[in-house]
């Protein structure tokens, strides 16, 4: 998966952890190959337990010089395996490790179809941390772009502005400044349109940042140059 996602361009790959575990082998995976980051975090599908153990540890295993961002953390209300509550201590949590680390937080955010709670209150819940380097994973909430570029976030597209329904969340895309840009697989979900029908992987961000450059009425070498020196810039790899 590595050498496919090499040999399409892609030179450096964040990898995320979920939890304490999955954490750990997201380590392991990033010390063992050249181009290979990690971000180390709870996930808030898997916030309920969190407690101050578990932050220290995501804050330990952040002095690794492998660890370049912590996350990816945030509020999903759409779907029910977390306790709000668990995920909203696990969410402050993890953005006090960042801001007093300061390293970058990636951010997941998702709402019930319609709904707007999550989303509202990850903003909310971030004017806290002023100085703090956001980057909202997998940009799902167009009517929040404008908002998000107001305060510098990043806004990292993934696959599924590929696909035809998705209409809003590709007129972001052009909303976006040059230097805050970012693209993403989400990888294994929201494979581009082309291969909606395979696991997703690494290489196929190529697909994503097309699109991109297309909505931004640019070339897809200008696109590439952008990204990469966000990217460089946001985890100083």
């Amino acid at each position: 998966m590595i050498g496919a996602a090499r040999e399409a361009g892609v030179e450096k790959i964040l990898t995320v952890g979920l939890d304490e575990a999955s954490n750990r082998e997201q380590i392991a995976l990033a010390n063992a190959f050249a181009g290979l980051y990690a971000a180390v975090g709870r996930h808030p599908n898997d916030a309920d337990g969190f407690d101050e153990s578990a932050a220290a540890d995501i804050e330990q295993l952040a002095a690794d010089p492998k660890v370049v961002a912590i996350g990816e953390t945030g509020l999903d209300f759409f779907r029910e395996t977390a306790d709000p509550d668990s995920q909203r201590l696990a969410f402050i949590k993890q953005a006090d490790i960042a801001a007093r680390l300061e390293m970058p937080l990636v951010i997941h955010c998702r709402d019930q179809q319609g709904k707007e709670d999550a989303v509202s209150e990850i903003f909310a819940t971030l004017e806290e941390f002023p100085d703090l380097t956001v980057i909202l994973h997998c940009f799902s909430t167009p009517d929040w772009v404008e908002r998000a570029v107001e305060r510098d976030w990043y806004c990292s597209f993934s696959g599924n502005i590929t696909y035809p329904a998705n209409e809003d969340l590709r007129s972001a895309v052009a909303k976006v400044p040059d230097d805050r840009i970012m693209v993403e697989t989400d990888a294994p979900y929201l494979t581009p349109q082309s291969r909606r029908r395979e696991r997703n992987e690494p290489a196929f961000v190529v697909e994503t940042a097309e699109k991109v450059a297309e909505l931004r009425g640019i070339g897809y070498a200008e696109l590439d140059e952008l990204v990469s020196a966000n990217a460089a810039r946001v985890y100083g790899w």
